[in-house]
């Protein structure tokens, strides 16, 4: 019985490690490019070459850099990622969480918004 409880616990905390929330205040963010079909072709671009490697090419989370990754990379087609504020994304990629890296200094903050308006176009 003792074993099984701490199993349970172990699996609790490593749910819990995996969850990645972006602070209320991110939601107040807004997207300067939203809409906008070039800044869209342009996260494309990006996309391919940086986050495909891990987030697989339609950003299912099957990319082949992220197969010994823990957490694995995020399906960014699912109603989770989907449902949250650009802002909460932006904040995201700009802040990283290991295993996921910290985009604020490798890219211009308009090609982070640019990355969001591509993401945005990977709904299931």
């Amino acid at each position: 019985m003792l074993t099984f409880l701490m199993t349970l616990l172990a699996l609790q905390a490593t749910r819990a490690q995996t969850q990645w929330e972006a602070p209320a205040s991110a939601d107040n963010l807004n997207n300067p490019l939203k809409n906008d079909a070039t800044a869209t072709e342009s996260g494309k671009r990006t996309f391919r070459m940086l986050c495909v490697i891990c987030h697989g090419a339609k950003g299912k989370g099957d990319g082949m850099g992220g197969a010994g990754l823990t957490p694995k990379p995020t399906d960014l087609t699912s109603a989770k990622v989907q449902s949250q504020s650009d802002g909460a994304l932006f904040w995201k990629l700009t802040n990283g969480k290991p295993p996921m890296a910290s985009y604020e200094t490798a890219l211009p903050e308009n090609k982070r918004w640019e990355l969001i308006n591509y993401i945005r176009t990977l709904k299931k």
